[in-house]
């Protein structure tokens, strides 16, 4: 399965991570530090990157950015690459330096901007071992700019979250809503080994799916907005579409030839949006052979190229997978 493509807009919001290859350090003191503050300050500059919160930790680091020229891919190509290059430059190293491919989750910033830029300076103490005891004592991270503790850089841009706090002491204000625990739906979150591609509200995914992601697949659209739907929600919503008992679609029919089209559909969608290995579809569609699985998803994905009015079962299928699966 393909993985998703990155959403790019103009004025889009993300929360973007990486970290260093096999967990290794990518911070070994303040040359380092402001060799990755410096490409912040070249992002900004050059491609009109604004932003809004960060935090460098040892091995990994935490940027929430806007692009208001829906140029990501570019922006992170910078910040990777030119870091890697200094890196190896103050280590005297070369190779690599990160794990790979960065994780940008696309923010709704109506709702959760608030949350995410708590979320990301509190790193340094909601781990194991903090590494301060007071964050205004980091100085790695954006936070002591925003309680006024520390001189603010000319690319870091703090008025957007101040204007949503509403308060007159907008420091104070700010440090108080730091100082409260992460919300539990955030910490939920954060703390899936898969970690989404989007975070917003109902009416936000809706409109990136419909939208932004006007041009795509349905299947991929689904797996850009839901990731990981899973099986059992999938055969739920096939059983509804068709008015069919759910045991149906999952349990074996005797004879090849006499397995129901919805039950042939099921599995497709499984195998497209759950995310399981073939071996896991087949156990829970009660199949004997794991190439049972790709010989009836390859019927349906030949059919729904050939036949339209069949693709547009599909994609119904998908717009209510979509509208109902949480």
């Amino acid at each position: 399965m393909p993985r998703p493509q990155r959403i790019e807009y103009e004025n889009a919001f993300y929360h973007i991570m990486n970290r260093g290859r096999g967990q290794q350090m990518i911070f070994h003191g303040e040359k380092f530090h402001q060799a990755f503050l410096e490409t912040l300050n070249e992002v900004h500059t050059r491609f009109g990157c604004i932003i809004h919160a960060y935090c460098l930790m040892g091995n990994h680091y935490h940027l929430l950015l806007e692009t208001p020229n829906a140029n990501l891919s570019r922006i992170m190509r910078h910040i990777n690459g030119v870091y890697t290059q200094r890196y190896n430059r103050l280590k005297k190293t070369d190779g690599s330096l990160f794990r790979g491919r960065f994780k940008a989750i696309l923010v709704d910033k109506d709702e959760y901007i608030m949350q995410l830029s708590r979320y990301i300076h509190r790193n340094p103490i909601d781990m194991k071992r903090p590494l301060v005891s007071d964050l205004v004592d980091y100085p790695w991270s954006s936070y002591p700019a925003y309680i006024n503790k520390s001189k603010t850089p000319n690319w870091l841009y703090r008025e957007f979250t101040y204007e949503i706090l509403v308060h007159k002491n907008k420091y104070r204000a700010y440090k108080h809503f730091v100082d409260n625990e992460i919300d539990d739906e955030i910490k939920k979150l954060y703390g899936k080994k898969n970690l989404p591609s989007i975070i917003g509200a109902k009416p936000f995914k809706k409109w990136v799916y419909e939208k932004v992601l006007i041009n795509e697949e349905s299947e991929e659209k689904i797996r850009i907005i839901k990731q990981n739907v899973p099986m059992e929600k999938i055969v739920n919503q096939v059983s509804i579409y068709y008015n069919l008992d759910s045991k149906l679609i999952t349990q074996r029919a005797a004879g090849r030839k006499s397995e129901l089209v919805p039950r042939k559909i099921a599995m497709y969608l499984c195998q497209e949006l759950s995310g399981k290995y073939l071996r896991e579809i087949a156990q829970y569609f009660n199949l004997k052979q794991i190439g049972s699985v790709s010989y009836h998803t390859s019927m349906i994905r030949k059919k729904r190229r050939n036949f339209k009015s069949f693709g547009r079962n599909i994609d119904k299928l998908l717009d209510l997978i979509n509208e109902n699966v949480t």
